[in-house]
């Protein structure tokens, strides 16, 4: 039954991520097929039309390269939250990404922003936070492979790149930030150390002083012996330990035979 319920899970860690990559592959395959554009589905700040793409942005992309450059990022992280925070892993998608693409469209300045890289950077960011809050082991391991491998992303966040949606950027990373500071204590946590007492910790005081522990005494009462009667004459000595008998035997001397 437990290696029937790993498999499944190991199973959904890596299913749902490259069904999801294939879909915004699929679509770009579309667009390029039937000359399609589907840009204008994109998110454009502060208009009404522009909300759509709160929900299509994602799947949306202007070339190969722009895909491919959020494809391998974007299967790595959904895997990364959906082994580690299976029970959070819906919520950071779907809600984590409906904040993050109104986040956008508040901020952003007026032009169609598309692509998953919203996406990432808010899986990057909910990735690397909860594993440093929440201080357990092995998130904080996951959080500095995820530093190690794409912590260059962090300065697409900023304008440094003309073109680029540093606006969907900086929303995702806000976003999961948030959410890595909401969530803290659901999903895997560090489990709180029970200290548990012993007859060693009895022996001392709530302020750690030494209590030394009572000595037991095994006193007895003096036995009363009466000397009994015999042929040698006997006496008995008592002290308060132990009592001890001594017993005198008297001999007359007799003179040496003569030979």
């Amino acid at each position: 039954m437990e290696k029937h319920k790993t498999e499944t899970i190991a199973k959904r860690v890596y299913t749902i991520p490259l069904i999801l990559v294939l879909i915004i592959w699929f679509i770009y395959w579309v667009e390029i097929r039937f000359g399609l554009n589907f840009n204008k589905y994109g998110v454009l700040p502060r208009t009404f039309k522009g909300l759509r793409g709160v929900v299509f942005s994602p799947f949306i992309h202007s070339g190969p390269s722009h895909l491919f450059n959020n494809s391998v990022p974007l299967f790595v992280l959904s895997s990364i939250v959906l082994l580690f925070y299976r029970s959070l892993a819906m919520k950071v998608f779907l809600l984590g990404g409906l904040f993050t693409g109104l986040l956008t469209w508040i901020i952003a300045s007026e032009a169609y922003h598309i692509g998953a890289s919203a996406l990432v950077y808010l899986l990057f960011s909910f990735s690397f936070f909860s594993g440093l809050i929440r201080q357990h082991f092995r998130l904080m391991a996951v959080s500095f492979v995820i530093i190690f491998l794409y912590g260059s992303m962090v300065w697409y966040v900023f304008p440094i790149k003309e073109g680029m949606s540093w606006e969907g950027h900086l929303s995702g990373f806000i976003v999961g930030a948030v959410f890595a500071m909401l969530y803290r204590k659901k999903g895997m946590v560090r489990e709180k150390f029970e200290f548990s007492r012993n007859e060693f910790d009895d022996m001392f005081d709530e302020e750690g002083n030494f209590v030394p522990p009572p000595i037991p005494t095994n006193e007895e009462p003096e036995a009363n012996l009466e000397a009994e009667e015999s042929p040698t004459e006997e006496k008995k000595v008592s002290n308060t330990t132990n009592d001890i008998a001594y017993r005198y035997v008297y001999k007359e001397n007799k003179k040496p035979k003569d030979l």
